[in-house]
């Protein structure tokens, strides 16, 4: 017996409950992992939030606001485009 009163046994028990328990937190674990790791199971559920973040994020990358003002007044300018060759174009104007 030992000093804190504990036999061999006991501590062997103790350690086999220890690591079961121990077995027990990494399963857990494994499967936490695996649940948030799953990118293709996020995405189908939240198909159009991130289909509305794609095409928000597009519209930023391509010039925005500033972009689509500049090509509205271009094109109420020029009036409509029937044909391009080179530098020049056919424009109805009327």
């Amino acid at each position: 017996m030992a000093r804190n009163g504990r036999t061999a046994a006991d501590v062997r028990r103790e350690i086999a409950d220890e690591r079961d328990q121990l077995a027990d937190a990494v399963e857990d674990l494994r499967k936490g992992i695996g649940e948030v790791t799953d990118v293709t199971g996020k995405v189908r559920s939240n198909l159009p939030v991130v289909a509305a973040g794609a095409l928000g994020v597009g519209f930023f990358l391509a010039g925005g606001i500033g972009a689509t003002m500049r090509w509205l007044a271009r094109h109420g300018r020029e009036g409509r485009e029937k044909a391009r060759v080179g530098p020049f174009a056919f424009i109805d104007r009327r």
